[in-house]
């Protein structure tokens, strides 16, 4: 009988990591780990969200996790799940997760032949530089999978295109793609991946990494979209003056239309299930749609389109027009023209947030941001500088975004290659809230890779995550609306191959109870050092250096602490504004590194 018992348990333990089911309130949440965990390897954490009657799927939720390793095997109760949610979004100096499923890296396209990886959060310890991933030859273009594991790079000097795989940030493969490979489209299926090159388009199948064909279409540069189900891929022929039409299942050009000469960009509407091609030398932008594809409407405009953008699901397009320093909004649903607004000089890209459009303009260092909300009557336009020099100070250039939105709603990132920084602005502000080196580089477009939980199919949130350790982890679930809160169970096996990690011999016990502190105050910091095994007072060190920074590293301030009475040291510092702040240890005398302490957060509210 003790021998099926312990067989029973340890058939429990071992299954920690399969399917496990928590319902209430109407909601059923299923939570699963695949591959089966095992400590310093990739692995995928997945929620399926779905109502109770019927099984419907709970779409567009904002779930949010956390991963924290337990001290004891005994599964945490309902209150211990309860207080370790509290303890996390209270930013606690004493309760802090393994794994954060928030976090986020900033990749940097530069003008080198690598990529900066930066992790603006616990980067802050020392370097941000998380990691440099070298190319054989500088990119143009890239693009990255939905599930975050894999990245495309066109390397138009090597003819090839890089594969980079995103947990490991190693390059994976160099796949040949005829001769100059330059704009990168990748499929909503991820099938196959569209490579303009200097005759045509190559077709790289992802399973494969190899070319599955090569389809010449015109002479001239080539821009590429893609409808909506795949099936159909349209690509402009900059100087034959026409659009090849490729049906997507055959890999064949099935039609020619003539538009307009020097096309210069294009985009697919998801609304009016139209393609818009720019013509920079007529300045017309011409409607590709119905059910024959054929020309349905001409906007006219002034000479000199470069760039065409498109909200998600937006209701208009924007052509920006790099000689005459304006950007000509047209409506989708009516194919007319609407807006036409100033910009700065020589004006190439254009990105969207959910309320703003940013437009890049390489002559100068301000970003023009138009509201999208006031475009039904007027065109709403204000600025911000980021930077202090021009882009085009700079002889880095890419055709691939500069201006990308941040993880935090209403936040954008941009690359100033002149400055050779990353300038972080929310809007609302004047002028950037803070910025990231790119240490001594020249940053050409900006991706975000965000580790948080994202919707990858209806009612389906799913992250990538390394756990650290073997052991056994809460993973720790809240969702808002309504409010349900669950520990589910993940056990990580050990990793022989993996580096066992040294334990620090010293250990930082903060003093404070407040952990809450208000903006414009002093606060100060009190903390012991102890000896981690004997928990002994280590007194009078003279070298004890803080480090506070406000994510995501818009302000930071270092300071030595004072060594007072009874083994007590304290910092004192002024929190500039609201937000969460991280606060880092380091004590040479004791070969003690910012890398090795756990960061402490304090939660700053507004006066």
């Amino acid at each position: 009988m003790l021998i099926a018992l312990l067989l029973f348990w340890c058939a429990q333990f071992s299954d920690a990591s399969a399917q496990q089911v928590f319902t209430e309130q109407g909601v059923s949440i299923e939570f699963n780990v695949e591959p089966k965990p095992i400590a310093g390897e990739e692995a995928t954490v997945r929620f399926r969200i779905t109502g109770t009657n019927g099984g419907v799927p709970l779409s567009n939720l904002r779930p949010v996790a956390w991963i924290d390793q337990r001290q004891s095997p005994q599964p945490s109760t309902t209150r211990e799940c309860k207080n370790k949610v509290q303890a996390f979004l209270q930013s606690s100096f004493t309760r802090r997760p393994t794994v954060d499923l928030n976090a986020y890296y900033i990749l940097a396209l530069n003008d080198e032949p690598n990529i900066s990886v930066i992790d603006p959060l616990s980067g802050f310890g020392g370097s941000k530089l998380l990691t440099l991933v070298p190319l054989k030859t500088p990119g143009e273009d890239w693009v990255m999978t939905p599930d975050n594991q894999r990245l495309y790079v066109s390397m138009p000097l090597s003819n090839q295109v890089a594969v980079i795989d995103v947990p490991t940030w190693k390059v994976i493969a160099n796949i040949d793609a005829a001769s100059k490979p330059t704009r990168l489209a990748l499929q909503h299926d991820q099938k196959y991946l569209w490579v303009s090159t200097d005759d045509g388009v190559t077709v790289i199948d992802t399973v494969t990494a190899k070319p599955a064909t090569h389809i010449k279409t015109g002479a001239g540069a080539h821009e590429i979209a893609l409808n909506d189900d795949d099936s159909v891929a349209f690509v402009t022929n900059r100087e034959a003056s026409t659009v090849s039409i490729i049906d997507i299942r055959k890999l064949a050009a099935v039609k020619q239309i003539k538009t307009g000469a020097q096309l210069s960009a294009i985009v697919f509407s998801s609304l009016s299930k139209t393609a818009y091609v720019a013509s920079e030398a007529d300045g017309t932008i011409v409607a590709i749609g119905g059910p024959k594809l054929e020309v349905i409407a001409r906007i006219q405009v002034e000479p000199g389109i470069r760039t065409i953008g498109l909200p998600a699901e937006g209701h208009y397009g924007f052509a920006l027009n790099s000689t005459k320093s304006v950007v000509n909004i047209f409506d989708v649903s009516s194919n007319r023209l609407i807006h036409t607004v100033p910009v700065g000089p020589a004006s190439d890209q254009i990105s969207f947030t959910s309320q703003f459009a940013y437009v890049r303009s390489v002559g100068s260092e301000f970003v023009t941001m138009i509201n999208l909300a006031s475009l039904g009557k007027e065109a709403a336009v204000t600025s911000f500088p980021a930077g202090q020099h021009a882009p085009v100070e700079s002889r880095a250039t890419s055709i691939a975004a500069a201006i990308v939105p941040a993880p935090e709603d209403g936040s954008v990132l941009v690359a100033n290659p002149a400055d050779k920084m990353i300038y972080y602005y929310s809007e609302g502000m004047a002028a950037p809230m803070g910025s990231f080196q790119n240490y001594k580089r020249d940053p050409r477009a900006l991706l975000v890779l965000d580790n948080s939980l994202r919707e990858t199919q209806r009612g389906i949130y799913e992250s990538s995550v390394r756990l650290p350790a073997a052991g056994v982890y809460d993973v720790v679930f809240l969702l808002d609306a309504p409010r349900l809160i669950n520990c589910f169970e993940v056990s990580v096996a050990d990793n022989p191959a993996l580096p066992h990690k040294i334990e620090t011999s010293i250990k930082i016990e903060p003093l404070n109870t407040q952990v809450v502190t208000k903006a414009g105050e002093k606060f100060t910091l009190r903390f012991k050092v102890l000896d981690a095994k004997t928990r002994a007072a280590k007194i009078n060190l003279q070298d004890v250096t803080v480090l506070v920074f406000l994510a995501p590293g818009i302000w930071q301030q270092r300071d030595l602490a004072k060594a007072g009475a009874d083994g007590v040291y304290e910092m004192t510092f002024v929190p500039p504004e609201s937000g969460v702040y991280y606060i880092f240890f380091q004590i040479p005398a004791l070969e003690y590194q910012f890398n090795q302490s756990t960061p402490l957060t304090l939660q700053v509210v507004k006066p």
